[in-house]
């Protein structure tokens, strides 16, 4: 997961993919710019976060 605000950069890796959801949800709510990226190197937008959840 990657958050993004104003000069500050974020990174978290290697959680589970609930928790890091969880966690971007937050960061996201906080006004942060909030991207998760899986494994494969495909980037997940706030708006697709439930696809990832439920997964």
């Amino acid at each position: 997961m990657i958050a993004e605000r104003e000069n500050e950069t974020v990174r978290i890796e290697r959680e589970s993919t609930w928790l890091i959801v969880a966690k971007a949800r937050v960061w996201a709510s906080e006004g942060w710019q909030v991207v998760i990226t899986d494994k494969d190197g495909k980037s997940y937008p706030p708006e697709d976060f439930d696809k990832l959840a439920a997964a």
